[in-house]
């Protein structure tokens, strides 16, 4: 059995974030793949959000040491301000002095072949840089989505901040890892000299998460029909005002409702765990969808996905800026068996894997006049039954497990590469 020494803010009990999957199930999976994890994570007290619903995936036998770490906005503001340089190029920078030392006695502990890293938070790939470094490992950094791009992050000096990790790491990793094509690219084309190093493995779904469901909800949550009478489309997860913004679609409902295309009183729009709440909410007064519009707060995962499975349809939102990512609650969405709605950029990543889904109702999400094509054919196919499904074998091409065996090989080659480089090395 091989060892894998895994440096991740996301990790439960983190609560609030769809992210936390990839690497918790990795952690699940890997050992049946011939590598064992030990994990490096925060210590709770850094998260905003925390929950147990997640505590109990972690596999047994994993070790994680959840190293000190502060919130600089929560810990260490003064009347709510605090310098910028002590949250650069992320608000958990401590996190960096605690997980060094927690790392390299891990490393002393288990002896780890090969550390991996990830982002969104760039103090991750920190970590990852300097445990490389000073024991010497190889290193496979897991960006997930790009970091420094254009328009992100707004502030220069943190847009600088995050350039000089991207930089550290191309100088260090063995690999750097991407969930989209389009990310891929992005990154072939500014650091050509290191293509070869870069690879894609997709997110995916986790196929033991589904299987307690089996057409039933989970007791006490909800029933299964989420608003009897009525076709519910539901959006599961964050709304950023800036990369989900659906304004067109609140526009285009109100057009398609006060042009009687479509019955106000027999759709419903819910969103679920938005965290941008006084956003919405400001949107629905705006256009009068009140007796519409559902923002409802955030409940445990496996809840989630039973109400994933009880919709009537599924809404993607990504923006134009963000053609190259593709959210991680795609994959959920395509097993749970439901038609979408792809509200996402034309050639983007997202509309790609949809079209591969075979979902056909996509619009650009910041085009009204589009957006409003889209979800009138969309609730109509929903209303006569007529709305595509994936076939089976599409599906289980995206599940957590075939992921991670996507990542034990690609383990298995950095390995041998690095025994091949140094010989002596145990």
């Amino acid at each position: 059995m091989q060892k894998l020494l895994m440096i991740a803010y996301h990790y439960p009990p983190l609560a609030g974030s769809s992210g936390i999957q990839r690497t918790l199930r990795f952690s699940q999976d890997l050992p049946l793949l011939g590598w064992q994890p030990a994990v490096l994570s925060a210590h709770p007290r850094a998260y905003e959000k925390t929950s147990d619903d997640l505590l109990q995936d972690i596999a047994s036998g994993t070790d994680v040491s959840r190293a000190f770490a502060l919130d600089a906005r929560r810990h260490l503001s003064f009347f709510n301000r605090y310098p910028g340089w002590i949250a650069r190029p992320d608000r958990w920078l401590s996190w960096l002095l605690g997980a060094v030392p927690a790392g390299l006695q891990m490393i002393r502990r288990h002896r780890p072949d090969v550390i991996w890293s990830t982002y969104p938070i760039p103090t991750a790939h920190l970590i990852g840089y300097w445990l490389s470094r000073l024991s010497g490992l190889p290193w496979v950094a897991d960006f997930r989505d790009p970091m420094a791009h254009v328009g992100y992050p707004a502030d220069p000096a943190t847009w600088r901040s995050y350039l000089s990790v991207e930089q550290k790491v191309f100088a260090q990793a063995s690999r750097m890892v991407f969930t989209t094509p389009g990310a891929a690219r992005l990154y072939q084309s500014r650091y050509p000299t290191q293509a070869s190093r870069i690879q894609v493995i997709e997110n995916g779904f986790d196929e033991s998460s589904f299987a307690p469901l089996a057409g039933q909800t989970v007791p006490g949550e909800m029933p299964i029909a989420l608003n009897p009478g009525k076709v519910t489309l539901l959006h599961s997860g964050i709304v950023y005002p800036e990369w989900r913004n659906p304004q067109a679609l609140f526009a285009a409902l109100r057009q398609l409702v006060d042009a009687q295309d479509i019955d106000a009183a027999h759709i419903r729009l819910r969103f679920r765990a938005p965290e941008h709440t006084e956003f919405l909410a400001a949107l629905t007064v705006t256009y009068g969808l009140g007796d519409v519009v559902q923002i409802l707060p955030p409940i445990g995962y496996q809840a989630a996905l039973t109400e994933m499975c009880a919709a009537d349809g599924l809404l993607v939102l990504q923006s134009d800026d963000c053609n190259d990512q593709i959210p991680a609650k795609v994959y959920e969405y395509i097993r749970a068996g439901k038609p979408v709605l792809g509200l996402c950029g034309a050639g983007s990543d997202t509309e790609g894997v949809l079209q591969r889904a075979g979902m056909r109702d996509l619009a650009p999400l910041e085009s009204t006049e589009l957006v409003g094509l889209a979800l009138s054919n969309f609730v109509t196919k929903v209303q006569n039954g007529s709305s595509p499904t994936c076939n089976n074998k599409f599906v289980e091409s995206f599940s957590r497990f075939s992921k991670a065996r996507e990542l034990a090989q690609l383990l298995d080659e950095v390995r041998h590469e690095h025994l091949a480089h140094h010989p002596a090395t145990p």
